[in-house]
């Protein structure tokens, strides 16, 4: 979300052209072909590069053209080698990691050690600006590669040892290391991109089992199955479109009419009274999810320094009548930073701070002299209108004082002025976990310079927990380590967590296999279609 993943999006495709009666404007979509399928998502805000993409729509693409060292089990999210024959150490700061043979991009050349090294050099170096830098930081000599005018142009703690084998150094023990590799940040990349950057990002190479085709802008990216998935299941699928489409209630439209296969997150007026089960009867999947929804504060500007205006407006927001109101109690109130079906989660970290409290919450809002507007911005997208409106009306009863929400047309547009550090406003954001860890909700996110910490956070003691915590080899130590830290997170309330959504998928009556991953993803590499494809209607 990771991821980022940070706006916790829904992936949403577009159409290629919208439909008419609400659902959009343009010409009728077509109905999927015969061995392709069609899903939704958001417009990469960026090029495709994996050191570089940490919005959702981005960052899901990227994992269907790119296969790290490590992945996630589709189901339980548990990590497995991938291109990793094996990841070896002895104290958890030292790793000597062994490729398997005979692994290529989708261009031919091979996959090798360098392609790792080069890759995380090049996201690590400070002049780059690449937005997943953070994720590198924990290997030694990232300080030293970082600023305007870096002292080194690689880090020290990467050595390759032959094509086949490298050696990495942390800054220190680091047990939960080979769990973050499969996040698309540490992901390879091949020659091309170092020797014709314009190519590669017109064209991105990857070594994964699907390969890019085309990216039509503002309307969908393309991509089919690889010729060569070395060390992969091969996918059942020729093809798959992600579109982007300007309305959720139109991508639904299009499910339920069989003109779109797959979306991952349901609009909220399919939501009321179930409607969604009588009309995605036999294709639709509720369960818990690992995400989380929340609005940040830019602590770059000064109106937001004060923690009393923070700590008011999340006692001002009434959770559960945003649930009842708008999701009919498909959501649940988030009691924290992390998700509770995330190992180290514990239940109501965040206490009275994040109960409703409208006399406690004006008190302490009127004590901090806040002044000017209490603006939520949010890219539209996704629908997010709806219940950023209903938590803007909850703040506005609650302290007395306007609330209103700014909507932004679409996620590029937002995260554009999110990662400029450009935000006026409070803002919505989102985080679906990377990898299956408490510490993927707290590093990045409130970590000082963490890789999604837009906000702009610090707090030394924070990040004095976090590092011993990351150096700690028992998991209940750990866990205990990042749970005070997250304690102290939600004192200074940096961002405050809302809800934390289900996941609530819909697919064609043209799919079968279907598994949706813990990541929300449709599992491209086992989905098959169905041999008597209904028409479109």
């Amino acid at each position: 979300m990771r991821t980022s993943r940070l706006a916790l999006c829904a992936v949403t495709t577009a159409l290629a052209a919208a439909l008419a009666s609400g659902c959009g404007s343009g010409s009728e979509p077509v109905a999927p072909q015969s061995d392709s399928i069609t899903l939704n998502t958001t417009e990469p805000a960026n090029a495709l590069i994996p050191g570089n993409t940490t919005d959702a729509g981005g960052s899901k693409i990227l994992r269907t053209l790119f296969k790290g060292l490590v992945d996630y089990d589709p189901r339980t999210a548990a990590p497995r080698n991938a291109v990793a024959e094996s990841i070896e150490t002895t104290d958890s700061r030292v790793f000597t990691i062994a490729l398997r043979h005979g692994w290529t991009f989708h261009d031919g050349s091979p996959v090798t050690a360098r392609s790792f090294v080069d890759a995380w050099n090049h996201t690590a170096y400070g002049p780059n600006n690449q937005q997943g830098a953070g994720f590198l930081s924990v290997i030694e000599g990232f300080d030293r590669v970082q600023g305007a005018a870096p002292a080194a142009r690689e880090l020290s703690g990467l050595r390759v040892v032959d094509d086949h084998r490298f050696e990495v150094t942390l800054t220190q023990a680091l047990p939960s290391f080979p769990t973050r590799l499969g996040y698309v940040a540490y992901a390879p990349l091949p020659a091309k991109f170092f020797t014709d950057r314009a190519g590669y990002e017109a064209h991105p190479v990857g070594n994964g089992p699907f390969e890019f085709v085309s990216h039509t802008r503002g309307s969908s990216i393309v991509v089919q199955r690889a010729d060569n998935p070395t060390g992969l299941r091969k996918p059942v699928i020729r093809r798959a479109e992600f579109r982007f489409n300007k309305s959720l209630e139109g991508a639904y439209a299009d499910v339920v009419a069989n003109r779109l296969d797959f979306l991952e997150v349901l609009p909220g007026d399919a939501l009321v009274g179930g409607r969604y089960k009588q009309e995605l009867e036999g294709r639709h999947l509720v369960k818990t999810g690992s995400g989380l929804q929340s609005i940040t504060f830019p602590l770059y500007d000064s109106r937001y320094a004060d923690p009393r205006v923070r700590q008011a407006l999340s006692m001002a927001v009434d959770r559960q009548a945003v649930v009842d109101r708008v999701f009919t109690g498909d959501r649940t109130p988030a009691g924290g930073l992390v998700p509770p079906t995330v190992r180290g989660a514990v239940p109501d970290q965040c206490g009275d701070l994040c109960r409703y409290r409208p006399e406690q919450a004006r008190e302490l809002f009127d004590s901090s002299g806040f002044q000017g507007p209490i603006e939520i911005s949010s890219n539209i997208d996704t629908a997010n209108e709806k219940w950023l409106t209903a938590v803007c009306a909850s703040i506005t009863e609650a302290v007395g004082r306007e609330c209103r929400f700014v909507p932004v047309p679409t996620l590029g547009e937002f995260r554009r002025s999110i990662d400029g550090g450009q935000m006026s406003s409070i803002y919505r954001t989102g985080w679906v976990a990377d990898y299956p860890s408490i510490e993927n909700f707290l590093n990045p996110l409130y970590r000082t310079g963490g890789s999604s910490n837009t906000g702009r956070y610090s707090n030394p003691q924070v990040d004095a927990l976090l590092a011993r915590a990351d150096g700690t080899a028992a998991e209940a130590e750990a866990a205990a380590l990042y749970q005070q830290a997250e304690r102290l997170i939600l004192q200074d309330m940096p961002a405050i967590p809302l809800l934390t959504p289900g996941v609530q998928t819909g697919w064609s009556q043209r799919l079968r296999n279907v598994v949706v991953t813990p990541f929300r993803d449709l599992d491209l590499e086992t989905v098959t279609i169905a041999a008597d494809q209904p028409q479109a209607r």
